[in-house]
């Protein structure tokens, strides 16, 4: 089976800072942030370096997202919680990041014919009037593909980038023994 080549198009990643953050005391050390709690109940962080948001919670919470990178996303973090520390010196300077999903993109190069694989391949939900695109859920990785007449195939839920690649080939193994691909 030829290797399929994933781009990765989002990583989400949460860190807990294991203490409580003064918003309104904090925001001013961060250039370019979105604080209305009215409409969000937390700061939205805009990164340009790398290019991502950091979502910051009262709760010491933080969610980054638009990374393309899992060293961006942790990079990302550390750059929100140092300046968020020049205002609060009591912020810890030890805490958890973890990947909390992983959104990548591939294209088998062949078109489908979703009616055909909604019939044949297990663990699928298929609505074209809601929906252009196949739901198909792999037990192992713990991933679901989108996949689209085109050809082309998003992954989401994944952990780790090696999940998402497995989840893409072997989506389109399972596709080739069904005779879908």
């Amino acid at each position: 089976m030829t290797k399929v080549e994933i781009k990765v198009e989002n990583i989400v990643a949460s860190a807990t800072l294991g203490k409580s953050v003064d918003l309104p005391q904090v925001a001013p050390a961060l250039e370019g942030v979105e604080y209305n709690l009215e409409q969000f109940p937390g700061l939205v962080y805009k990164l340009k370096e790398p290019k991502t948001a950091a979502l910051i919670f009262g709760s010491g919470k933080l969610v980054c997202t638009g990374a393309k990178s899992i060293d961006d996303s942790k990079k990302a973090i550390h750059i929100a919680v140092d300046k968020m520390r020049t205002l609060d010196p009591d912020i810890p300077h030890e805490f958890e990041i973890k990947v909390q999903n992983i959104v990548a993109s591939a294209n088998l190069d062949k078109t489908l014919n979703l009616e055909a694989v909604a019939l044949d391949l297990e663990n699928t939900e298929y609505e074209p009037e809601q929906f252009p695109g196949l739901v198909y859920r792999l037990g192992e990785p713990k991933v679901v593909l989108l996949l689209f007449g085109s050809g082309k195939v998003v992954c989401t839920g994944a952990k780790t980038i090696a999940d998402a690649q497995l989840g893409v080939e072997k989506t389109k193994e399972r596709l080739s023994e069904l005779d879908l691909l």
